[in-house]
């Protein structure tokens, strides 16, 4: 399973994920709605539990996702400033461009 993390996106995580209280927890990409043809995704900082896989990714980040969701392989975490700030998960290897 593959995730894409951009630089923005990273640097935020990065703080995040340094605080003294999520020390030992992971990123974690879930899906929160299932609509047949397209998901909404979610995150949060989580421990990793038996069905889950951690991927590594380029910007040290390690992300916890679950076993064979294959909506979930091929995700990419962006973070925007305009036109409103935050958080966007998508996944363009399912035709999944954001939602909506």
């Amino acid at each position: 399973m593959k995730v894409k993390i951009s630089r923005n996106a990273a640097k935020m995580l990065r703080e995040e994920l340094d605080k003294p209280e999520n020390e030992g927890k992971f990123l974690r990409v879930m899906i929160t709605q299932n609509h047949g043809d397209h998901v909404h995704y979610g995150m949060e900082i989580s421990e990793a539990g038996p069905n889950d896989e951690i991927i590594e990714t380029d910007k040290d980040i390690k992300v916890v996702l679950e076993k064979g969701e294959e909506h979930l392989d091929g995700v990419r975490i962006d973070y925007f400033y305009v036109p409103q700030e935050g958080f966007m998960i998508s996944n363009p290897t399912k035709g999944n461009h954001g939602d909506h």
